[in-house]
């Protein structure tokens, strides 16, 4: 090989080593957002819960009013 196809193919090896290294850190990104969106989701189905909870009882209470009345 000619030293200008060597030096070529070391430009193209340096690139393709800075994608694969952007390509891991958008990676490792994604699963950090991905893992807090799962936090944020479990949270939000237990406040969900809580309201349809607090929503039944209140419902239970309208009706034992509305038959005493």
């Amino acid at each position: 090989m000619e030293h200008a196809d060597l030096q070529s193919l070391e430009t193209k090896i340096d690139t393709l080593i800075k994608i694969c290294k952007q390509l891991a850190d958008e990676n490792k990104s994604l699963i950090e957002s991905k893992n807090n969106l799962g936090v944020e989701h479990a949270a939000l189905l237990d406040k969900n819960t809580q309201a349809r909870t607090r929503i039944e009882a209140m419902i239970t209470r309208l009706k034992s009013m509305e038959i005493t009345i």
